[in-house]
């Protein structure tokens, strides 16, 4: 039998699953390249005369990790103020076309030099990037669009839950991919054999990684394409009244009714731009809100790589560069990210799920920028003693950051955006605050990495400049969470409000008179 619920659970598990797996995809496509940027600097700029593998230049390693963040950032405001524009749907189909020709075309980088073969990756990588920043807005829009206001937070949350997922299966492939051509053509360890530790087939291995990454793309845009345009951009943006209702009832099997006079008179009525004084009124302590709150989460989020390598050392997961081969290299990194990503950030994500609709959304990411201020101190302070042998207490204090970031902030910075703007400026608003947060990830990811740097002359990683040292850099994020905590409070609760209550867009009424009770989506919902 037909479900007649409206926003039921079968349908949020019919939606959930689609655009989930694009989460899935853009974590896998920005976070794989950590798993083979080792190997990449063993392949090309290995230097006979150092006798040790060969490592990325400081530049080269920046570019690459991080021209895909500025890809991102790009796509986030130019597919969010386009979703706005075109409709939801038009748009997704765009950025996941970019999406599956620029994984591939990363994987097929060419050139005959080091420097070519990486400006290649680079450019492709920057364009993925474009693809993926335009993912957020326009996921988070859709999902928030079709979700009832009862259970929208764990229905968005369990979408961006993917993200998780897709960094497992990152680590996941570059583990398997690996450990297959390290069966098939065994190599000696670097102190053994300099040149014979790195076979030529490894170059197919780091290519193969960035290219499987397609495959859920082109799954992910074959699903969406079947789904129609949101009703509320169709109704409040369009003002097609009739189409919407078409739309849903056709997705829901439930009849919807709006009624096209009301959307007129709400679209003459609320009709103020992004950059007028109305908007300034009502949403602009909120938009300063979501993106400073978002810009500082990700300083920190993203900067947790700064003592990755002493934590993977410390504790064995990953011995000397010189013991191993290159791809028994890329095989010890991505079992040890894999791990770390199932220990802290799969379950906080989850745990954000199952308790958002409870808790709320504030008081999640109040605690969670607590908790990783709290943890970063207690982790920065005794940095060096730690280091040097409290094995357990170093991991579990760098996990449990991980975890209170994915049960809190990195999750409710999503979430929050999507639901406080009217529907003509939603997806561009998200797009902002999203574009905030991946400039937060630019600092945290390459600032922070020449801050760290120690600021003894000669103790330097090869190619950086002296600077602050990994525990002053620590402290200084754990002030930056606590900044976050303060921003939290420029922001409303939003849990069990619907999307027209928080915008504003009530201002007229739009259901018709036996709707349930004054805060149903603009939409009038009848049993079939």
């Amino acid at each position: 039998m037909a479900c007649l619920e409206p926003n039921c659970h079968c349908t949020q598990y019919f939606i959930e699953h689609r655009y989930g797996l694009g989460f899935f995809t853009d974590a896998y496509d920005l976070f794989c390249i950590s798993t083979v940027s080792r190997l990449l600097g063993r392949l090309y700029y290995y230097d006979p005369t150092t006798k040790h593998p060969g490592t990325l230049p400081a530049n080269v390693l920046a570019t690459v990790n991080g021209v895909a963040l500025c890809g991102t950032l790009a796509g986030q405001l130019f597919f969010g103020w386009l979703g706005d524009r075109m409709g939801r749907k038009k748009v997704y189909g765009a950025t996941l076309k970019i999406m599956v020709i620029c994984s591939i075309a990363s994987g097929l980088s060419f050139g005959r030099t080091a420097k070519s073969v990486m400006t290649t990756l680079c450019f492709f990588r920057f364009w993925l990037g474009f693809g993926i920043g335009g993912d957020y807005p326009l996921s988070a829009t859709i999902m928030a669009e079709y979700a009832n206001q009862r259970t929208r937070g764990s229905f968005i949350a369990a979408v961006f839950a993917m993200q998780g997922t897709g960094i497992v299966a990152g680590a996941t492939v570059s583990i398997i991919v690996s450990a297959i051509f390290n069966r098939a053509f065994p190599h000696p360890s670097f102190d053994e054999d300099p040149i014979a530790s790195t076979p030529q087939e490894a170059d197919i291995v780091w290519r193969l990684v960035f290219m499987l990454g397609a495959i859920p793309a082109v799954v992910t845009y074959y699903w969406r394409m079947k789904m129609p345009e949101t009703a509320r951009y169709t109704a409040l943006v369009e003002g097609n009244a009739q189409q919407a209702a078409m739309d849903m009832t056709k997705v829901l099997a439930v009849e919807f009714v709006v009624e096209q006079a009301k959307v007129d008179k709400l679209r003459v009525v609320d009709n103020y731009s992004l950059f007028s004084r109305e908007f300034a009124r009502r949403h602009g302590r909120h938009l300063l809100g979501t993106t400073s709150t978002w810009f500082l989460l990700d300083i920190a989020f993203y900067s947790q790589n700064l003592f990755q390598k002493d934590i993977f050392t410390r504790v064995k997961w990953l011995p000397p560069a010189g013991t191993m081969s290159a791809l028994e290299e890329v095989f010890r990194i991505s079992r040890a990210q894999a791990l770390i990503a199932l220990c802290s950030t799969v379950p906080g994500y989850w745990f954000t799920v199952l308790t958002i609709d409870w808790i709320g959304r504030r008081p999640i990411q109040l605690m969670g920028f607590a908790m990783m201020t709290a943890f970063m101190f207690a982790f920065s302070i005794p940095y060096y003693t730690l280091r040097e042998g409290h094995y357990l207490p170093f991991i579990v204090l760098y996990a449990f950051t991980f975890f209170f970031a994915n049960f809190g902030p990195n999750t409710t910075t999503f979430i929050i955006p999507v639901e406080l703007f009217p529907a003509r400026l939603r997806s561009t608003c998200h797009g902002i605050s999203a574009a905030a947060g991946k400039a937060g990830a630019i600092v945290g990811a390459f600032g922070f990495l020449y801050a760290a740097q120690s600021s003894k002359e000669g103790d330097q990683e090869v190619g950086y400049p002296t600077g602050l040292g990994v525990r002053t850099a620590l402290i200084l994020l754990g002030i930056i969470n606590g900044l976050g905590f303060l921003c939290t409070f420029l922001v409303p609760e939003t849990k069990g409000l619907s999307l027209e209550v928080l915008s504003g867009e009530n201002n007229v009424e739009l259901v018709t008179e036996d709707s349930l009770d004054s805060q149903q989506p603009a939409i009038s919902i009848r049993r079939s």
